[in-house]
């Protein structure tokens, strides 16, 4: 498959269900992806500064709630980081769109049993913990760029 802003497809758990960015217009499951749109409206060097900027937005963010810092941010498809997070109320919320392609890390503890994940694109940055299956999701940080 081809793709807008080079990345590796063959190793994309989702690959048999995505036609490629390049082939979608930069929309592989039907919405946006922050690399395509970036890259498409500035380049493929001004998507890698953002890609930058970002990470630094989101290392702080990190810092400042003693969680250590993420090396770099990788194309994931929403439906992989859409968590539901338990509110007061006990209802269960998701935040993110399983359409999308955002922005994000893993930060692994599996001594510990927990991870530490991030999600963002150019209007938010998500922050949350969960074990290391995936359950148990807790939203630590939610804030607008």
């Amino acid at each position: 498959m081809k793709t807008i802003c080079g990345a590796d497809c063959g190793k994309c758990p989702f690959r048999e269900e995505c036609r490629g960015c390049a082939e979608t217009c930069g929309k592989p499951f039907g919405g946006s992806c922050v690399a395509a749109e970036y890259i498409k409206a500035g380049g493929i060097k001004q998507y890698h500064e953002f890609k930058r900027v970002l990470l630094d937005e989101v290392n702080t963010l990190l810092k400042a709630n003693d969680i250590p810092p993420a090396d770099g941010l990788n194309e994931l498809a929403g439906s992989f980081v859409n968590l539901p997070y338990r509110l007061p109320s006990g209802e269960a919320v998701r935040f993110l769109d399983d359409k999308k392609i955002y922005l994000g890390t893993q930060i692994e503890f599996a001594d510990r049993g927990v991870c530490y994940g991030v999600a963002a694109d150019t209007t938010f940055i998500l922050i949350c913990r969960y074990s290391v299956d995936g359950s148990e999701p807790e939203l630590i940080v939610y804030q607008k760029r």
